[in-house]
């Protein structure tokens, strides 16, 4: 039985079917929710005409936080009790810290995000969760990575 479940969310139609089934076990089990979201310390911005990038520290923007305030509004519709945090860094590494910081029974990660190279690396995020995290992690695959597979095709 699960206490505090820690559920990573980007925003994407893979981490909307995290939530959903994080929300649904945390009902079941009694638990409370702690959602998370990851923004980067840098953001790449293109400097010259010449190809060359410079990086400039991320600024904090109205959709960084509305994704944890949505998550939470939806968990209080569900009558779960919900925690959230804002973290800055690399996603895998500092989601794996915070469940070990708050002790969470489980991580729950969608199988595809957001970002500049999720295209290329199918599941960089959850792959790095699953490879890092010494505690258990579910990672949810549902419609939106079965939409994603069939249009690939």
């Amino acid at each position: 039985m699960f206490k505090n479940i820690l559920i990573a969310t980007d925003g994407s139609p893979s981490a909307a079917e995290a939530i959903d089934f994080g929300l649904e076990l945390a009902a079941d089990q009694g638990a409370a929710v702690t959602f998370v979201h990851v923004v980067p310390e840098m953001d790449v911005v293109p400097m010259t005409g010449f190809g060359f990038a410079g990086a400039v520290p991320h600024e904090l923007t109205e959709s960084d936080t509305e994704l944890l305030e949505d998550a939470r509004a939806r968990a209080e519709e569900d009558g779960v009790t919900a925690y959230t945090k804002l973290l800055r860094g690399e996603p895998a590494d500092e989601i794996v810290a915070y469940a070990d910081s708050v002790d969470a029974g489980l991580i729950v990660v969608g199988s595809r995000g957001h970002g500049a190279v999720a295209s290329a690396l199918l599941g960089s995020v959850s792959r790095g969760v699953l490879r890092e995290a010494r505690r258990p992690v579910l990672v949810v695959r549902g419609a939106a990575a079965r939409r994603e597979a069939v249009a690939a095709v």
